[in-house]
């Protein structure tokens, strides 16, 4: 592997740590259905890794929030669909 593909795999492996160690800390839950196109913060049916959903408010892409949050935002639902 050549230091430039390293670096990107490091940047990518770090992005998709973010989430999940936030989420492991208890304090934030997954809300479905409000993220904006390339912005979510995981994988999803049908898009291969944080950033990669490819319409606004995708049924199946998920952002990190504070619990309690998503039930409050207009969409948001703790689960996927």
């Amino acid at each position: 592997m050549n230091p430039t593909r390293i670096a990107v795999a490091t940047a990518l492996a770090a992005a998709l740590a973010l989430p999940v160690a936030a989420q492991a800390q208890g304090n934030m839950e997954k809300c479905f259905g409000v993220a904006k196109a390339g912005k979510n913060d995981c994988q999803t049916a049908n898009s291969s890794c944080a950033g990669t959903s490819k319409k606004d408010n995708q049924p199946d892409a998920w952002i990190a929030v504070p619990k309690g949050t998503c039930d409050k935002i207009v969409g948001g639902k703790p689960t996927a669909g």
